[in-house]
């Protein structure tokens, strides 16, 4: 049995669903933000609640049962609160500042490195070394996270590179004589 699975997700205030075909929606002041559903998956809309139970015994219903719920609870945080992740660029002139709707990546190489902003994503860089990004989508505000830092990971000697904000880089001792 899922402890996860078996609480029920809050809607707050302000924020409807509704199951529409293999579609399940949820509408906030933030947006709106749909999610496949899956047939070993049973959801339902009551009480200002969306319960998320297995449709079967089955391993596969029992396995995606822990995951659905959170995936639903992702929908309901988007659109009330949204996601972010920061990111902060170290090394000796590393920097980025954004022009209009692409981030400008200065990370050591011998050109720029120009990021077009996705659509649904706000970044901001409130000074050259940091990088907010913000959205509604956990998945993509991860993804488009992870697409920046694959620029220049931070590397384990200096600690030069992009990394999340609160990541420990395990540093190495270099070289002895």
């Amino acid at each position: 049995m899922s402890r996860i699975g078996k609480k029920p997700v809050l809607i707050p205030s302000g924020v409807s669903a509704s199951i529409e075909g293999s579609q399940l929606s949820v509408k906030g002041p933030k947006g709106t933000l749909s999610m496949a559903m899956l047939d070993d998956i049973s959801y339902g809309v009551e009480d200002g609640q969306i319960v998320v139970k297995p449709a079967n015994g089955s391993k596969q219903a029992r396995a995606f049962w822990g995951m659905h719920r959170t995936l639903v609870q992702n929908l309901v945080t988007g659109v009330t609160e949204g996601f972010s992740k920061t990111l902060e660029i170290t090394g000796v002139g590393y920097r980025a500042n954004l022009q209009g709707k692409n981030l400008k990546l200065q990370l050591g190489y011998s050109h720029d490195v120009d990021f077009a902003v996705p659509e649904g994503i706000t970044i901001a860089t409130p000074d050259q070394t940091t990088v907010q990004i913000s959205g509604i989508d956990r998945q993509q505000v991860g993804q488009v996270a992870a697409e920046i830092r694959r620029w220049r990971r931070p590397e384990p000697y200096k600690g030069k590179g992009i990394k999340y904000r609160g990541e420990f880089i395990f540093r190495k001792e270099g070289k002895k004589k």
